[in-house]
């Protein structure tokens, strides 16, 4: 993780959440559900913490989730570190979903995140106990998802995802800037970008 204060933000669900962590120590954090609105709320929430948000470095969700929310995230976190002159860095929203129900996966031995992919589609993907990624990112249509065998199911769709299989246990969670501090070392990465985790909705017209 980085040294010194990192600015921390998520807005690739219906959450928009943004944290201040110092040297691993939530230091403050606004969480709101907004559904929509995040362009409009974000950079306002941002400016609501400590010293306007200020930090050393800046790491922010890249996805997948919703491919405005995502964009729009990753394009705040960009701008703000080109005109604070620090570093940016990436992490998957998937995982950050892993962290924020960190003890509950320790406790089970591993989990599958599920979340809503659009389209009628999941996002899922396996975490260890070590919330170490056991798998890749996949989105499923919900009838391919449930073949999926962990007893323990986290995210925006687990509740579904275990009605719909009958059988496991649900942990309704979603992404949290607050849970950064619980991400494995391994899992920022540098020049961060969008992850949609699946085609994007519109496709380029072709030329005839």
């Amino acid at each position: 993780m980085p040294d010194g204060r990192c600015l921390v933000i998520d807005s690739a669900s219906e959450a928009c959440s943004v944290a201040l962590v110092d040297d691993g120590v939530v230091a403050d954090f606004r969480h709101e559900l907004l559904g929509r609105g995040h362009a409009e709320r974000l950079v306002p929430l941002i400016a609501e913490l400590a010293d306007g948000g200020r930090a050393a470095s800046i790491a922010v969700g890249c996805g997948p989730g919703s491919f405005a929310g995502v964009r729009i995230g990753v394009a705040a976190a960009r701008a703000l570190a080109l005109g604070w002159q620090v570093p940016v860095h990436g992490f998957s929203s998937l995982a950050l979903v892993a962290a924020a129900a960190a003890d509950d996966i320790a406790a089970a031995g591993g989990a599958l995140v599920v979340m809503e992919g659009g389209h009628g589609q999941w996002f899922v993907q396996r975490f260890g106990a070590d919330l170490e990624p056991r798998g890749d990112l996949r989105s499923l249509l919900p009838d391919e998802a449930v073949r999926e065998g962990d007893a323990l199911v986290v995210g925006n769709r687990a509740a579904a995802f275990v009605e719909r299989r009958g059988l496991g246990t649900a942990v309704s969670m979603l992404p949290d800037a607050r849970a950064f501090v619980r991400l494995p070392a391994g899992a920022l990465f540098a020049e961060p970008s969008p992850i949609y985790g699946r085609a994007p909705d519109a496709k380029p017209m072709t030329s005839t």
